[in-house]
């Protein structure tokens, strides 16, 4: 079964953000909340790629995604004007929430790494809730292939740890 949208899941999809000065702070460094913005941002538009508009898929199914948890490494500074590009890959999910692997990155190069776990909460109650069957359906897909291609097979895993050597 083929589900539109579950290949931009899995292949993951980059946001592209310009740093103004308002991003900076009193070291003329992007303030590190800020990464959190950028990121919020590429989540957002990463859903509109994948066919669902974030406001309108929200009140149409009575949901809310919130940050239920943020672990970010910050790596290197970003500064004033550069040009930098925000990742997104689904990286796993449950009934009611999803893990979502970022990166933060300047010419190729790593500024910042995250893995941000949203929540999905019906909005009446402000309780969990299942993620709503069309996106589901996007994240199942795409996260089990993204899951198949990054998981070495159990053979190989059985294989390192008998004889201490990676598998190739």
């Amino acid at each position: 079964m083929t589900v539109p949208g579950a290949s931009a899941a899995r292949a993951g999809f980059s946001f592209k953000v310009r740093v103004y000065y308002e991003d900076t702070d009193a070291a003329g460094v992007v303030y590190y909340a800020n990464y959190l913005k950028f990121m919020e941002r590429a989540r957002t538009e990463w859903l509109e790629a994948l066919g669902f508009s974030l406001a309108a898929f929200e009140r149409d199914h009575r949901v809310a995604f919130v940050v239920r948890h943020a672990d970010i490494d910050f790596l290197l500074p970003a500064r004033l004007n550069d040009r930098l590009e925000v990742t997104v890959e689904a990286l796993d999910h449950g009934a009611s929430r999803m893990a979502i692997g970022q990166r933060v990155l300047r010419g190729g190069t790593k500024l910042a790494t995250a893995r941000i776990t949203l929540a999905c909460l019906d909005t009446a109650r402000w309780r969990p809730t299942r993620i709503p069957a069309p996106l589901a359906a996007v994240l199942k897909t795409g996260a089990i292939a993204a899951r198949r291609e990054r998981r070495p097979s159990r053979r190989a895993a059985e294989s390192t740890e008998t004889t201490g050597q990676e598998a190739l």
